[in-house]
């Protein structure tokens, strides 16, 4: 099947330059100056990697068949947003480095992702419910570029969704600031204003992530062919390699060595240039 290389540099760096181009050997179509541009791929990848290994910039091959996707399927955590929303109500529960320690852990795909669900947030048990109140407004951040990448793929008709292991009381909040159509994650389980140490079940991990890029493909009149999926963790990997297009955006070693489109310098813009957007069509 036909593909084409693209390279995209870390925004502002302007690293795709002549010495680059000459490395590459074919002529740029450009995406956006400097920064991203699509070639006909080399005769020897590998090699061209090795080249560009100390440049911030992210190669990629990509099929040129249905490459503007119609449905964009998003983890939140370290993906849509800069932190890992268990770990902010970790550090205001005074038990940061306990349970960063079984997060980190779960992410990397050293213990099963709902065990480990559970048992972090069993450790937060009666911690008071306004805190999320507090950690939405002064701790969480959104990842550059997925409002541009949201609102894009939205004006030409994809349909997008915020797809979490995390809590719903946090993605409703991130998906309506970055403009999703919808989300699903787990709830946590408020009592009394406070949190019970418990996670309603059943709980959304690697298996519902998979099935919400399923579902979400028949609804939409869609195959997973036509989807885009985009995350950074273990239980992200059977929802990235069943889409058309899976991602992994700054992820782990697990999930780079799983998938075979990986952005470690770009933001989530790149994924508006692996399908061919120029920049001058960004939302």
């Amino acid at each position: 099947m036909a593909t084409v290389l693209v390279l995209i540099a870390a925004p502002g760096s302007d690293a795709i330059n002549d010495q680059v181009l000459g490395a590459v050997g074919s002529p740029p179509h450009w995406l956006s100056k400097g920064e991203a541009a699509e070639f006909a791929p080399p005769p020897d990848l590998g090699k061209l990697r090795e080249k560009l290994s100390n440049l911030p910039i992210d190669l990629n091959l990509v099929l040129t068949a249905n490459r503007r996707k119609r449905l964009l399927i998003a983890d939140m955590d370290s993906t849509m947003i800069q932190q890992e929303c268990i770990d902010e109500l970790a550090v205001v529960a005074g038990l940061g480095d306990q349970i960063k320690e079984i997060t980190v852990r779960a992410m990397h795909g050293e213990i099963d992702f709902p065990s480990a669900l559970r048992e972090r947030v069993g450790l937060m048990s009666g911690l008071d419910a306004k805190v999320i109140d507090t950690i939405m407004r002064d701790r969480i951040t959104l990842m550059p570029g997925g409002k541009t990448l949201v609102a894009t793929m939205k004006s030409r008709g994809a349909y997008t969704a915020l797809v979490s292991g995390g809590f719903r009381q946090f993605t409703s909040r991130v998906a309506a600031q970055i403009g999703f159509h919808a989300n699903e994650a787990n709830d946590l389980i408020i009592e009394n204003g406070k949190l019970a140490g418990k996670v309603a079940e059943p709980i959304l991990g690697k298996e519902a992530k998979l099935a919400a890029l399923n579902h979400l493909s028949l609804v939409n009149g869609l195959t997973p062919a036509d989807a885009i999926a985009v995350g950074d963790g273990a239980n992200d990997i059977p929802m990235l390699q069943a889409a058309g297009m899976g991602v992994a955006l700054h992820a782990k070693p697990k999930v780079q060595e799983a998938v075979s489109l990986c952005i470690n310098h770009g933001d989530l813009t790149s994924l508006l240039y692996l399908q061919g957007y120029k920049k001058a069509e960004f939302i």
